[in-house]
């Protein structure tokens, strides 16, 4: 039923679907709907979505330039049920989902949406018949002519020999580190950046570098000023509390003190 609805989509349609389902697309949620899993959006997100440069650039598109010609375009696709208007349960991992019998987007864009479409199927037809034609190349092989099979033999047996140089290299590499470690700390690497998440072609390069570790940041000045403050206030008020204690007369810190005073009043009945 909702397939036969998807077929009368136009293709300006059928393309802003296809975007909104793929990664350009809201933010995909997973829910249970009659006991399915589906994946749901949120309206607010499919929004932002038309609103979006990537949008902006696709071409067979309606042209969306506000929040009303978004919402009146999703609001044209509901009747097709590429997704349907749904009720979220509050509680509950995954959420729960009912259809909403009021099937509409609305404008604030604070309802969930369900989706009912799987999006372009192109790529994975097109990855399934290539896996199929790899398996059957490979089972086919010894049918394969004789200088395809010997192209295939030399290939495979260059690819081994580069694996092997590069491990001998790995293990010579790690021997003379061992070597210079012993004999001139802190250690010489050949080719110091081998195994570090760059390029290839900065894999190579420099030839060799020291083992220098990297400087630690001081986290602790920071900790011995704040400690040095807290003293010196400790300090300041030690002196305060003990009055005389540093020689000076505790009758002078008295005389700062300005409080209220008891005053003899006198009965009126005397």
């Amino acid at each position: 039923m909702m397939e036969d609805q998807q077929k009368n989509a136009t293709p300006e349609q059928r393309n802003v679907v296809n975007f909104l389902r793929a990664k350009t697309g809201p933010k995909i949620r997973s829910g249970l709907l009659n006991g399915k899993r589906i994946d749901y959006f949120k309206g607010k997100g499919a929004i932002k979505a038309l609103l979006s440069p990537e949008f902006a650039k696709q071409k067979k598109v309606p042209k969306v330039t506000t929040e009303e010609e978004a919402v009146a375009l999703l609001h044209s696709i509901i009747p097709l049920a590429f997704f349907l208007r749904v009720i979220r349960s509050a509680e509950g991992s995954p959420k729960t989902l009912q259809i909403n019998p009021q099937q509409a987007f609305t404008p604030d864009g604070l309802d969930y949406y369900a989706w009912f479409y799987e999006g372009s199927q192109f790529w994975t037809l097109v990855g399934g018949l290539g896996m199929v034609l790899v398996m059957l190349s490979v089972v086919m092989y010894p049918l394969w002519p004789y200088t395809l099979r010997l192209g295939v033999y030399y290939l495979s047996m260059g690819v081994l020999v580069l694996l092997g140089l590069f491990f001998a290299m790995a293990i010579l590499r790690l021997i003379f580190y061992v070597i210079t470690l012993l004999v001139a700390k802190p250690g010489i690497w050949i080719f110091p950046r081998l195994f570090e998440d760059v390029s290839f072609m900065d894999s190579w390069t420099p030839l060799w570098g020291w083992d220098v570790p990297p400087k630690k940041k001081k986290a602790s000045s920071g900790k011995d000023k704040s400690s040095s403050s807290t003293s010196d206030k400790k300090g300041k008020k030690k002196k305060l509390v003990d009055g005389g204690a540093d020689g000076s007369a505790p009758g002078q810190q008295q005389e700062k003190y300005k409080g209220a005073t008891v005053e003899e009043i006198k009965d009126e009945d005397e």
